[in-house]
């Protein structure tokens, strides 16, 4: 037998594991939305629900399970009216994949911009209730410049005209 490797192949460090009311639309809006690949799904105990999935997306994972009924097991952000999780994508081209994410149903919670921090940055909620952070890296801004960027563009927050 062979010693298993740690972080399993196809996996980072890090993955998310997303909870959602109707985890089996969520696999197919993410699929239309983000181009996700569908490489896992585990039915629930009723034959019909997921207990278990896994896309990816690009060169990461995610992993999704159906909201359970019971004390202890986790909430979708349906449930619990919100999540202060973000999940973050970079893309190529944000404004394109934020226009099919949209077009797939995603609301707009923040359309894409160039951002102090040398991403152009949007935000949008899927209709599951996650928040999803889309960018592309358009400049590499140094360090010591980011205060005053991040000053200014605060300052200029007031003068957006919404």
């Amino acid at each position: 037998m062979s010693k298993a490797n740690p972080i399993p192949e196809g996996f980072h460090t890090i993955t998310p594991h997303i909870i959602v009311k109707g985890a089996a639309a969520a696999i197919d809006f993410y699929k239309k939305a983000f181009g996700a690949e569908e490489i896992l799904r585990m039915p629930g105990p009723d034959g019909k629900s997921v207990m278990h999935a896994e896309i990816k997306i690009g060169d990461s994972r995610l992993m999704i399970a159906e909201e359970w009924p019971g004390d202890g097991m986790p909430k979708s952000p349906a449930t619990l009216g919100g999540s202060a999780v973000t999940v973050h994508l970079y893309v190529p081209d944000v404004d394109a994949a934020f226009k099919k994410a949209t077009d797939a149903g995603a609301t707009t919670i923040m359309p894409p911009m160039d951002a102090f921090w040398g991403d152009r940055y949007g935000k949008l909620k899927d209709p599951f209730g996650h928040e999803w952070g889309m960018a592309t890296h358009i400049e590499d801004v140094p360090p010591e410049e980011m205060p005053a960027r991040m000053q200014k563009a605060f300052a200029n927050m007031g003068n957006c005209g919404g």
